[in-house]
């Protein structure tokens, strides 16, 4: 998909460019033609520079860098605010402040102090001072508001500058050169291009023709954010598993003993624990067990008598014994007689 097309330049009008007697030589390469004393544009060239300015500002703000709109002409200011505020970029509108990439430190000095202001009125401090003193902070106030508004959020020096006619905004572009911060701008048919890194040549004056090429810038912005974003998730995912694929990883192979050893070591604590849990019960019912029959023996024990032989019963034992002992006696006498 083209970030800019030849038809939509044609429709803005970005393609007129000034008088010819108030044109700047240095500019004489990007001018296509002359018609009725009006410089025409060559809009291929245009086409192509604003390409490289286009992926350049997206390529540095997915890398972490910001970027400052930049057109303080009555005609842009409105389009300065609409897009920095669309795409979440600081932008300056009214006036610039001399320092404001230079002196910096001063400069954020200013922020804070407009913010401290504004914290005053919302939280009631300015109603309980004297009249004189409260006009004078909100004086002050609307002064720093009107000059700094759309830098309230800028904590560092940003990385980029977009400029909306150079001659106009001189003082930036001279301090963003000094600073060393590259400048994209739009630059009519009597402007100097030499300062100006990115270019992009083009009517500087008619407000459909800037608004249309900062709404693409600004699109390159929010395309460089959404960049930043999805390098952000990809660093933060490795805390979550990846899905393993199973036709591409291999598992390493156990050994089939190593495997078992190390499932019986798992579960011999809880066997044993079991076996534990069941014995103490059965060493119980066995004590009991023994404990109960020593007490029927004890008590058989008692309850049968001893027998206890009668006279004829002593008396057949004794004959039983008389008649077992003669026959050995006779078979003695017997071999004597021999």
């Amino acid at each position: 998909m083209e970030v800019l097309t030849m038809k939509e330049l044609l429709e803005t009008g970005v393609h007129f460019g000034h008088r010819t007697r108030k044109w700047n030589p240095k500019m004489a390469r990007y001018i296509f033609t002359e018609r009725k004393g009006i410089h025409i544009i060559d809009l291929e060239q245009t086409v192509d520079l604003f390409k490289k300015a286009y992926y350049h500002v997206r390529d540095n703000i997915a890398a972490g860098g910001e970027i400052l709109f930049i057109g303080t002409k009555k005609q842009v200011q409105s389009t300065i605010v609409e897009e920095a505020q669309r795409c979440g970029a600081h932008y300056v509108n009214r006036r610039w402040l001399g320092g404001t990439l230079t002196n910096f430190g001063t400069i954020k000095q200013s922020i804070e102090r407009m913010k401290t202001f504004e914290t005053m009125i919302e939280d009631g401090t300015v109603d309980h001072m004297p009249n004189k003193e409260a006009s004078r902070l909100r004086r002050q106030l609307a002064k720093l508001q009107r000059n700094l508004n759309g830098l309230r959020h800028l904590e560092r020096k940003p990385d980029l500058l977009y400029v909306i006619d150079p001659d106009v905004e001189t003082n930036a572009v001279h301090e963003a050169n000094i600073v060393g911060i590259p400048v994209i701008a739009i630059v009519d048919t009597n402007c100097n291009p030499d300062p100006i890194d990115f270019l992009i040549p083009g009517n500087d004056d008619a407000i459909k023709a800037t608004k249309l090429i900062t709404a693409r810038i600004a699109d390159a912005v929010l395309e460089g954010r959404e960049g930043r974003q999805d390098e952000e998730e990809p660093a933060a995912a490795p805390d979550e598993e990846a899905p393993i694929d199973a036709e591409t990883t291999e598992e390493p192979e156990i050994p089939e003993d190593a495997s078992e050893e190390a499932v019986a070591a798992e579960e011999i604590p809880e066997e044993a624990a079991e076996v534990e849990e069941e014995a103490e019960p059965a060493d119980e019912e066995t004590e009991e067990l023994e404990s109960t029959e020593e007490a029927e023996e004890a008590v058989d024990a008692e309850d049968t008598p001893e027998e206890v032989e009668t006279p004829d019963e002593a008396a057949e034992d004794g004959a039983d014994e008389t008649e077992t002992d003669e026959p050995e006696e006779e078979a003695e006498d017997d071999d004597d007689d021999d």
